[in-house]
């Protein structure tokens, strides 16, 4: 059984900044992180991001859990969805990374869902 490890709540803007950063780096499409700690209680942040084929989905998932491990030793609670790889969920306490295929997150809209939720700025 994993170890579930309690990220440090000051920590997740940067947290959630280093996943998109590594989800840049691996060609994601159009990622962006909203803060919806206001309005859930579940978690402060979505990172969201898409990829064309389940292939890179796997690497933008895999590009993220190595990138917030390596900067901070935090892992995911969970990962859900990683074996058909339509949408990836990284359960990471306080924040969350949406990875999808293209036309899942155009089907499921979590943008849409959220639009009246501030978006993180951020050099893509």
């Amino acid at each position: 059984m994993p170890v579930l490890t309690r990220p440090d709540t000051e920590a997740s803007p940067a947290l959630a900044l280093e996943a998109a950063r590594a989800a840049v780096d691996k060609k994601a499409t159009d990622p962006v992180i909203l803060e919806v700690g206001k309005v859930i209680a579940i978690c402060d942040y979505f990172v969201i991001a898409s990829a064309p084929n389940d292939r890179q989905v796997r690497a933008i998932c895999e590009a993220i859990e190595e990138r917030v491990k390596k900067s901070s030793g935090i892992s995911p609670r969970f990962i859900e969805g990683l074996n058909d790889a339509r949408w990836v969920l990284m359960d990471y306490g306080d924040w969350l990374a949406h990875i999808f295929l293209e036309e899942a997150r155009e089907f499921y809209d979590l943008e849409r869902l959220w639009g009246d939720v501030p978006r993180v700025p951020f050099e893509a």
